[in-house]
C-alpha cells in the first residue's frame, strides 16, 4: 500500500512538472517587430544597397497590383458584355485577359528572379545587412523574443503593441556598435 502511494505520488510529480514546464514554456514565446527601412534610413551610406533593393521590390509589387487591378477592370468588362450578350465584346475582352495575365505571369516570373538574385548577392555581400541581422539576433536573444518580423514586410500584422518594437533599440545598439 505504501508503495502504491509513493508510485502514485511520483506519478502526479512527473505529471505536474510536465504541465508546468509546458505552460513556461507558452508563456516565453514573445514576438517583436522592427521597422527596417526605419533602420536603413539612419544609416544612410552604410544602407544604399539594401535600400535600393527595398524601392525595387516596392516599385515590382506596385507594378503587380496596378496589372492585377487592370486584368480585374477588363474581367469586369467582360461580364458586363456577356449580360448584355455582346459576343464581340465578350471575345475581344477574353483575349485582352488572356494576353495580359500571360504577360503579368511572365513579368512576374522574371521580376521575381531578378529581385531573388539581388536579394542573394545582397546577403552576401552587404557587411551592414549582416550586421544588422546578428544585431537583430542579439537583442531578440537578450529580451527572450522567439521571432522578429519585419513591420513594414508583413501585411499580416494587424494590431501590435509598441513595447514590442525594437526599431529604437536596434537603431541605438548598431550607432554603439559604429562608434567603437
Amino acid at each position: 500500500m505504501f508503495k502504491r502511494v509513493i508510485i502514485f505520488l511520483l506519478l502526479n510529480f512527473i505529471c505536474f512538472g510536465f504541465v508546468y514546464s509546458q505552460q513556461v514554456t507558452q508563456q516565453i514565446t514573445r514576438f517583436a517587430v522592427v521597422d527596417l527601412p526605419r533602420v536603413y534610413q539612419a544609416f544612410l551610406p552604410e544602407s544604399r544597397a539594401v535600400r535600393d533593393y527595398e524601392e525595387r521590390n516596392a516599385r515590382f509589387r506596385s507594378d503587380v497590383e496596378r496589372q492585377t487591378n487592370e486584368i480585374q477592370t477588363l474581367r469586369s468588362r467582360h461580364a458586363d458584355a456577356v449580360l448584355q450578350d455582346n459576343q464581340t465584346e465578350m471575345h475581344r475582352l477574353e483575349a485582352e485577359i488572356n494576353r495580359r495575365t500571360i504577360n503579368l505571369r511572365e513579368f512576374y516570373q522574371a521580376r521575381s528572379a531578378e529581385l531573388e538574385n539581388q536579394r542573394r548577392n545582397l546577403m552576401r555581400s552587404s557587411a551592414f545587412l549582416n550586421q544588422v541581422h546578428d544585431e537583430i539576433r542579439l537583442i531578440a536573444e537578450r529580451e527572450g523574443f522567439s521571432m522578429v518580423m519585419n513591420l513594414r514586410d508583413n501585411p499580416n500584422i494587424i494590431w501590435f503593441s509598441h513595447t514590442i518594437d525594437i526599431t529604437d533599440r536596434l537603431i541605438q545598439s548598431l550607432q554603439t556598435r559604429s562608434r567603437n
